[in-house]
């Protein structure tokens, strides 16, 4: 069995993996807070592309069969853009439901968010039932093509590229823009950022909803190689966290490498031994914070200089 095949699905499944926790680490990183619902918006991301692609919308007869005769290829386009737009207000709910839980005991805010994941969870059972879906690709995506002899799944290679792309835009917001800079100096000390008079509700606001978008934005890409499924919100939000403290808490680049290791090493237990596949992550994790505990990229305390 050749090692190649299993070694790049997993670099791609790794920066689906990063996409999807960089939304979780921005989160983390201002509020200080986990966001356990994290997967049941990336969940949420998944049903809503489903709904536009696949033309289930709640719209009058005559409009849904129009949008039905649109090609496939611009369905899929709009859901690409339109499910996280349509996540985002739950991140605004679920934000302004955590306020009251900043600067408070971090219980406060996983069960608050552990909540809401219950929630939104069986919001999906009731609106889309408990039936698996699978999201229509344009066929321009699907399928596969041959290369040096083996075949290759066409649409890995292409969310492979949309998640690069996704993440270095999401680079640039942070390193390259004032939103970024205001975001980096909240994370570090958020009550500076007040006191020079900058709006930190305002800020958290806009950074969960980027991080919603994000987690959506990841669903929808990820739905084709997953399925949609009630529950997918768990299998994403164990990844999600797990590379945030395999990386380094705060770290841009520790969360893309955390991501790429953690999709690399599930790729290939799960082709030369499926039973090690979940168990593989938490093994590199116990092996990275045994010689590193602040994770890969982990900056040192000011208590530890």
């Amino acid at each position: 069995m050749s090692l190649l095949p299993h070694l790049v699905n997993g670099l791609a499944l790794g920066l689906l993996f990063a996409l999807l926790a960089l939304g979780f680490m921005l989160i983390l990183g201002l509020m200080e807070q986990i966001n356990l619902a994290h997967g049941s918006l990336f969940a949420l991301g998944a049903y809503f592309a489903y709904a536009i692609t696949a033309a289930r919308l709640p719209l009058p007869p005559d409009w849904l069969e129009a949008w039905a005769q649109v090609p496939l290829g611009w369905r899929f386009t709009v859901a690409m853009f339109l499910a996280p737009v349509l996540v985002a207000p739950f991140g605004v709910v679920l934000e302004r439901l955590m306020r009251r839980t900043y600067g408070r005991d971090p219980l406060y805010g996983l069960l608050l968010t552990f909540g809401a994941a219950m929630v939104i969870e069986e919001l999906i059972r009731v609106v889309w039932g408990t039936r698996d879906y699978m999201l229509p690709v344009p066929r321009g995506i699907s399928g596969g093509f041959v290369m040096l002899d083996l075949i290759w799944s066409t649409y890995r290679f292409w969310a492979a590229a949309f998640a690069v792309v996704a993440m270095a835009l999401v680079w640039l917001v942070i390193e390259r823009t004032r939103f970024g800079a205001l975001v980096k100096a909240g994370a570090h000390d958020s009550e500076i950022v007040q006191a020079l008079g900058h709006d930190l509700e305002k800020l958290r606001v806009w950074v969960f909803v980027m991080g919603t978008m994000m987690a959506a934005v990841a669903g929808v890409i990820l739905a084709p190689v997953w399925g949609i499924r009630p529950h997918m919100g768990v299998d994403a939000v164990v990844p999600a966290f797990l590379i945030i403290v395999l990386g380094g808490v705060g770290s841009f680049w520790g969360a893309v490498l955390g991501g790429i290791l953690v999709g690399v090493v599930v790729g290939l237990s799960g082709a030369y031994a499926s039973e090690w596949s979940m168990l593989s992550m938490y093994l590199l994790l116990i092996g990275v914070v045994t010689f590193r505990a602040r994770g890969l990229f982990g900056k040192k305390s000011v208590l530890e200089a």
